[in-house]
């Protein structure tokens, strides 16, 4: 009999649909073992993209606070199927997972589809991925879903290189090399070889073995942590946490709010960012265990 697996993603440039269907592969190449269906969340109304303007930063306190939007229900095949594996592929907006997918995990279909099911979690964003999958195991942990693995893909540049190259994409919809800038994005290699740990998912699927499978992803490169990024997340947070909510309390101040918002971040990109790093670096003697420790833990799947 053959076993169901869902693949749900939401992609605005395509490019985590490439890193969830190539992940799919070797599960597609077994068609006489497995129904393989993929579920691409729709938002009622859609995000542009390349987002115009300051489109992109006015999302950010809606973003950072989790407020849902309306999504189109998933197909009647999908709801009312059983899977035996979820495929769950995501972006990160300002540190937490993207609008549409915070939108489909608050709306009624989450725990149906999710509730019980080994889910394998996977992300493809510029860096910063490590405290927005913390709030995806809460989510997961209170729809009762089974979080078995994570994949987190991210652009190898240095920070300061992809923030430029980020940009260029979400504003211009150019994601070639340009100039000094190389591609934006994680790379055409790095997406294409994505196809082993989709190799190793399936192994340990068909041999009913997905408690060892995190330790397996890790080994084969799965999950990079960056302890400097751990850092600029934790101050990140912090910090958004009184953007967003002084944004959202003074509507009638929301645009002059959001342009400010916008200088502080490019600030903190370019001016505070580098201060986090040289304290980082100087205070890595001190604290090298404990982020060894921290290391462990979010390259793991349990939540604390």
């Amino acid at each position: 009999m053959k076993k169901n697996i869902l693949v749900i993603y939401y992609s605005q440039t395509g490019q985590l649909e490439d890193i969830v269907r190539n992940i799919a592969q070797p599960f597609e190449a077994k068609k006489e073992a497995y129904d393989i269906t993929y579920y691409n969340i729709q938002l009622k109304e859609d995000f542009p993209f390349p987002w115009p303007g300051d489109v992109f930063f006015n999302t950010f306190p809606e973003s950072y606070l989790q407020i849902p939007k309306e999504i189109l229900p998933p197909s009647e095949e999908i709801l009312n199927k059983k899977y035996d594996l979820i495929l769950f592929g995501y972006q990160v907006w300002y540190l937490t997972p993207s609008i549409p997918i915070i939108s489909f995990l608050k709306s009624d279909y989450a725990k149906q589809i999710l509730k019980n099911t080994p889910v394998v979690t996977i992300s493809g964003t510029r860096n910063m991925w490590m405290l927005s999958q913390e709030k995806l195991k809460v989510y997961l942990r209170d729809l009762q879903a089974k979080l078995v693995g994570n994949i987190a893909l991210v652009d190898r540049h240095d920070n300061y290189t992809s923030v430029l190259t980020i940009l260029r994409w979400l504003t211009t919809g150019q994601k070639e090399k340009s100039g000094m800038l190389p591609a934006a994005g994680v790379s055409d290699e790095e997406i294409s070889g994505s196809v082993k740990y989709g190799e190793i998912i399936e192994r340990h699927f068909n041999n009913n073995d997905l408690t060892h499978l995190q330790p397996d992803l890790v080994k084969n490169g799965a999950v990079e942590i960056r302890a400097f990024l751990v850092r600029v997340e934790k101050v990140g947070n912090k910090i958004f946490t009184v953007w967003s909510n002084l944004i959202i309390k003074k509507k009638e101040k929301r645009p002059l709010l959001i342009k400010f918002f916008k200088v502080y971040l490019m600030a903190a990109i370019w001016i505070i960012s580098p201060v986090v790093l040289v304290l980082h670096l100087l205070t890595t003697p001190i604290f090298w265990f404990k982020r060894q420790k921290q290391k462990r833990y979010l390259q793991g799947i349990n939540l604390k």
